[in-house]
């Protein structure tokens, strides 16, 4: 009979098969992405759908110093069809040494066969992870943003999760919109600034530039510099919404390639974006988006003082690479 553990009991891993499952769909990819990475020195992390078995058995090959150590998550198992099917109940009942296996079944029908075939195994652990209500959900954020070092009010604790309840993945963007701004200060933080970095008290010029620069339209240029010059709208905030959003970007290109229903809302889209992001999607290749990312870490420590450079133009010239071609 397989175990079933609270997500609180997952951690440490100690098992070498996990079954997510639940209405939750951030917190069963939170919660595998913490399995995949627990204790993972000298283990190769692999993130698959359904389809891609294969590369965790090419990866599972011994080496010279016998067996290899393999974390691996499988992304989408609710699109498993029915080979699939048997090769994920293949691998989950018997897994070779040395693997770790967390498959996640996110907002599952449970009268699936897939589901039933891996609840069924034996040495399988389940867990199930349901929404938060409104007070657990407030208790997280909580948590979330003191670990972050910010300094929140309850006002603005009670803005944050009135916008975005239960949307796990949205609030720690906006969090880390708070962490840029904060800049590792630790100063409380005032309602007026967390309403205007969460877009409730924003220019509404910022939200056309996210839209433009999603658009990878020239008229972003022209969007900055009315921000920046005009409007003297920090730096930093600007680029909070730009990076929000790069990242929005990235997670609804995945959640829509693997087939996942309402990929906005697993990418933590909100608010208006929800009606921009997935047209803007289309102008993008994935190995863009990543690019892209990797580029807006670097331009996050330019912006901190990382360069003597004027933080107008390294912001303009970051906009710039953005709506060219190739990043």
């Amino acid at each position: 009979m397989s175990l079933r553990l609270p997500a609180a009991r997952l951690l440490p891993a100690t098992y070498a098969c996990y079954y997510l499952t639940g209405d939750d769909a951030d917190g069963v990819f939170e919660t595998a992405e913490q399995l995949l990475t627990d204790q993972a020195d000298g283990a190769t992390l692999l993130r698959v759908d359904v389809n891609e078995i294969s590369q965790i058995y090419h990866n599972m090959q011994p080496g010279l110093f016998g067996p290899n150590r393999c974390h691996a998550m499988v992304r989408n198992a609710g699109s498993a069809r029915p080979n699939h099917i048997e090769q994920l109940e293949k691998l989950a009942s018997a897994p070779p040494e040395g693997l770790r296996l967390i498959i996640c079944g996110a907002e599952m029908d449970n009268k699936k066969a897939v589901h039933k075939r891996i609840s069924a195994l034996p040495d399988v652990v389940i867990c199930s992870i349901e929404r938060m209500d409104e007070q657990a959900f407030s208790r997280w954020l909580a948590a979330l943003a003191a670990d972050a070092g910010l300094k929140l009010c309850d006002e603005s604790l009670a803005l944050i999760g009135s916008h975005l309840l239960g949307m796990r993945m949205a609030a720690r963007q906006a969090v880390e919109r708070l962490r840029l701004y904060d800049a590792g200060e630790g100063k409380p933080l005032s309602l007026d600034v967390v309403g205007d970095l969460l877009g409730e008290r924003s220019p509404g010029d910022l939200a056309d530039l996210c839209h433009a620069i999603g658009e990878r339209s020239p008229r972003a240029i022209g969007l900055l510099r009315t921000l920046l010059r005009e409007q003297q709208v920090s730096e930093v905030q600007v680029f909070s919404w730009i990076s929000m959003r790069l990242q929005q970007l990235l997670l609804y290109v995945w959640y829509a390639a693997s087939d996942k229903p309402n990929a906005t809302r697993n990418a933590g889209v909100f608010g208006d974006a929800v009606r921009f992001v997935p047209r803007e999607a289309g102008h993008w290749k994935p190995a863009d988006l990543m690019q892209a990312m990797h580029r807006s870490v670097q331009v996050e420590m330019l912006l901190k003082g990382a360069s003597t450079e004027d933080k107008i133009v390294v912001l303009e010239r970051f906009v710039l690479e953005m709506i060219v071609s190739d990043v």
